[in-house]
C-alpha cells in the first residue's frame, strides 16, 4: 500500500482540490507494474484537522509500506510529526516528502525529522513513479542513486542529492488525474466535493520575482497541455456541475493557446451549462491575447476576476524584488479598459517588501482604491529557494519561523521597524475582511468621492471603533481579531465571526452613525447613509446549515438557487449614483425613491473564506441581473 497525503491551508466546509496528490497518483498507475501491485490512497486533509486527527484518520487500521507527504510551509511540522508516527507503527516503511517548500532543503529536513527517507526536488510525478519501482525492485532508501531529482542518506551522517532531470517537455505525458479516475471528485452526497476545480494548462513562468518560487520553473519556459486534454477536462467538470475552475498557470493570458482554452471553456458552458467563471493568475504583461481573453469572456457572459498582481507601487521596492521591467504600472489605463468592458478587477499587494515604508504603502493602496476597491494584501513570506530567502542579509531581513508552521515570518528589515509591521498585520487582517472579503463594498468610492475619506482612513476608523466600543458583539470581534491578526492563515476564522456575529447589522450601523457620519459634510449624509445600508443589504448571507434559515424566498437565476429580497425601497437611486462616481461624476444627488429586489446565491458559509469564490455570492439587484 501507497497513501499520498496533502493537507489544504484552510479550515472551510468545502474540501480543497489534492491535485498534487492526484498527479502522482495518475501516473504511477500507469506503469503495469505499480498498477498491478501497489494500491494507492489518497488522504486529503483541511486546515483545520490536527496532527492527531490526522494520525487517528490514517493509523486506525494497517499503515502503508510508503507514506507521500505533499509538503507546503503550514503542513511541514504536522508532517514530519506524521513521519515520526508513522516509522514507529511501521519501521521499515518509507517516508517520502515533496513539494516546494522541501525541494533543495534535504540538509534541513533530515536534521529536523530524521524519519523522511527521500526529499524529492523538482516535478514529481516521474520521479515518484521511479521511486515506486525502485520500492518494489527491493531497493533500499540507501540504494537511490540512479533516480535523478532526489536527496536521500546512503549512510546517517551522508546527505546525497542526485542531478535534476530535465523539466517534462511533453505535459501530455503526465497523465490526467480527472481523466484516469485516479482523484475522487464526489462526496457522499454525489457532489462536487472540492470548493473549486484546480487545473494547470502550462508550466512555467518567464520571470523571477526576488520573492517567488512558482512550482521550481521560475526563469523558464512555458510549456503547454494539449487543448484536447484540456477539453477532456473541461468536460469532467462540467459533468459535475462545477461552478469555477481556478487555474494554477502562472501568467494566464501570456499565450495564444490561452485564448484557445477559454474558447472551450464557453464552448462547453453553452452545451452543459458550466463552469460559469474562470479564475487564477492572469499575465503581469497584458498583451493583446489578454484583452481579446477579455472582451470574449465579456461576449459570452463568462465570469472572472481580473487580478492585478501589482504586489507593490513603490519604486524602491519595485526594483528590488526585480518588478521594474514589468509593464505592470500601466495598471490605470487597463482598470479603466476593464470597467468599461464592465469587468470586475482585484489588486494583489505584499506589505514588507525590502524598500517599502508604512507611508509608501498606504500610499499605494489608497491610489489603488482610487481606481478598484476589492484589494487583497498578504504579509511577505522569505519562501525556500527564492532571492529574498537566500540573501537575507543584503536585504536587512529580520525573520522568525512560524510557530505552528514553518514559513519564514518578516519581522523587519532596513525600511520597517518590528512595531510598523505589527501595526501593519493588524490592518491588513481588517481590509482583507472588510474589503477584499467584500463585507463592504459600494461606499468605498463615495465616501472617497463626497468626503475626501480614503479606504484606508475608513478601514482605521473601523479598527478603532471596534477595539474601543464596549457593546458585547464588538468586543467578540475585535477578541478574535487580535488572536489572528499574525497568522494569515487563520483569516477564515476571523471571517467566521464576523458574518457570524448575530448583531452584525447593529454594529456596523453603530460604527457608521459614531465614527464615519461626524466626518461626512452634513448636505451629503442623506445620501451616503442610503449607500451605506445599500451596501449592508447587498452582503452575501451567511446561511449556516445549523443557523435560523434566512427568512427569504429562494428562486432560480441561470439554473442556481438564490435568496430574493423583496422591494426594498431607497430614498435615492443608490446604483445610478454608484454609477456616476464609478465615472468620475460627482454632483449634489437629489432624493429618488427607488424600489429595488435583492439576489442572493445560496450556499455562501460553504465558500467565505475563498474570495474569489465569494464575490458570486455577493448581492445583485434585479437591473444588475437583467443586465448579465
Amino acid at each position: 500500500m501507497v497513501w499520498i497525503v496533502q493537507q489544504g491551508v484552510w479550515d472551510m466546509p468545502k474540501e480543497s482540490m489534492p491535485l498534487a496528490a492526484g498527479y502522482l497518483k495518475a501516473n504511477a498507475l500507469q506503469s503495469d507494474a505499480i498498477r498491478d501491485e501497489i494500491d494507492i490512497r489518497i488522504f486529503n486533509f483541511g486546515g483545520g484537522d490536527t496532527v492527531t486527527m490526522m494520525a487517528e484518520t490514517m493509523f486506525a487500521g494497517q499503515p502503508p509500506d510508503l507514506l507521500a507527504m505533499s509538503v507546503f510551509g503550514w503542513s511541514y511540522h504536522p508532517f514530519g510529526a506524521i513521519a515520526e508516527t508513522y516509522k514507529q507503527v511501521r519501521p521499515d516503511g518509507w517516508v517520502v516528502f515533496g513539494g516546494t517548500h522541501v525541494a533543495n532543503q534535504a540538509e534541513r529536513v533530515f536534521r529536523q525529522y530524521p524519519q523522511v527517507d527521500v526529499v524529492v526536488n523538482g516535478e514529481g510525478e516521474l520521479v515518484f513513479r521511479d521511486l515506486l519501482l525502485a520500492f518494489l525492485a527491493g531497493s533500499s532508501t540507501a540504494e537511490l542513486g540512479d533516480i535523478g531529482g532526489i536527496s536521500f542518506r546512503p549512510e546517517a551522517d551522508r546527505v546525497v542529492t542526485t542531478p535534476a532531470p530535465k523539466r517534462i517537455e511533453d505535459l501530455d505525458s503526465i497523465a490526467s488525474p480527472f481523466l484516469t479516475g485516479a482523484m475522487p471528485l464526489t462526496d457522499h452526497k454525489g457532489e462536487f466535493r472540492y470548493d473549486v476545480a484546480l487545473m494547470e494548462t502550462n508550466r512555467g513562468c518567464p520571470y523571477r520575482c526576488a520573492f517567488c518560487y512558482w512550482g521550481g520553473a521560475v526563469g523558464q519556459k512555458v510549456r503547454a497541455f494539449s487543448q484536447e486534454r484540456l477539453r477532456a477536462e473541461i468536460e469532467v467538470f462540467a459533468h459535475h456541475k462545477v461552478h469555477t475552475i481556478v487555474l494554477c498557470d502562472a501568467n494566464i493570458g501570456l499565450l495564444r493557446q490561452d485564448l484557445d482554452f477559454v474558447e472551450e471553456v464557453i464552448r462547453v458552458r453553452d452545451k452543459y451549462g458550466y463552469p460559469k467563471s474562470i479564475e487564477g493568475s492572469w499575465a503581469k504583461n497584458k498583451s493583446k491575447v489578454f484583452y481579446d481573453i477579455v472582451r470574449r469572456m465579456k461576449q459570452a457572459g463568462m465570469r472572472s476576476s481580473f487580478t492585478l498582481a501589482l504586489q507593490t507601487l513603490g519604486e524602491p521596492a519595485l526594483d528590488l524584488m526585480h518588478r521594474r521591467n514589468m509593464k505592470v504600472n500601466e495598471w490605470e489605463d487597463l482598470v479603466a479598459w476593464l470597467r468599461e468592458e464592465g469587468l470586475d478587477c482585484y489588486a494583489e499587494l505584499i506589505w514588507g517588501a525590502p524598500g517599502e515604508t508604512v507611508d509608501s504603502f498606504f500610499e499605494g493602496y489608497d491610489r489603488l482604491a482610487q481606481h478598484m476597491t476589492r484589494i487583497a494584501v498578504y504579509p511577505l513570506l522569505l519562501l525556500p529557494n527564492t532571492e529574498y530567502s537566500e540573501d537575507k542579509q543584503r536585504f536587512g531581513f529580520q525573520t522568525v519561523r512560524g510557530e505552528n508552521d514553518d514559513f519564514e515570518y518578516v519581522l523587519a528589515h532596513s525600511t520597517m521597524t518590528v512595531a510598523e509591521n505589527l501595526e501593519m498585520k493588524r490592518y491588513i487582517l481588517w481590509a482583507r475582511a472588510v474589503a477584499e472579503h467584500l463585507l463592504l463594498r459600494h461606499s468605498w468610492a463615495p465616501l472617497r468621492a463626497y468626503a475626501g475619506l480614503t479606504q484606508s482612513m475608513v478601514i482605521r476608523e473601523m479598527i478603532k471603533w471596534f477595539e474601543a466600543a464596549p457593546d458585547p458583539g464588538a468586543r467578540r470581534v475585535a477578541r478574535v481579531a487580535d488572536r489572528v491578526q499574525r497568522q494569515p492563515s487563520l483569516l477564515p476564522v476571523f471571517l467566521r465571526e464576523l458574518y457570524g456575529e448575530p448583531a452584525l447589522d447593529e454594529l456596523l450601523a453603530r460604527w457608521w452613525r459614531e465614527s464615519i457620519v461626524p466626518q461626512l459634510p452634513p448636505q451629503h449624509v442623506p445620501l451616503l447613509d442610503e449607500v451605506f445600508r445599500y451596501d449592508c443589504l447587498t452582503r452575501p448571507v451567511f446561511d449556516t446549515p445549523n443557523g435560523a434559515a434566512p427568512d427569504l424566498p429562494v428562486v432560480l437565476v441561470d439554473g442556481e438557487p438564490h435568496y430574493r429580497r423583496d422591494r426594498v425601497v431607497f430614498e435615492y437611486d443608490v446604483p445610478a449614483v454608484l454609477e456616476q462616481v464609478a465615472q468620475g461624476t460627482v454632483a449634489p444627488a437629489q432624493p429618488s425613491r427607488t424600489e429595488l429586489s435583492l439576489y442572493y446565491r445560496v450556499g455562501f458559509h460553504k465558500y467565505y473564506g475563498n474570495h474569489e469564490e465569494g464575490v458570486y455570492f455577493v448581492g445583485w439587484n434585479d437591473r444588475d441581473l437583467s443586465a448579465r
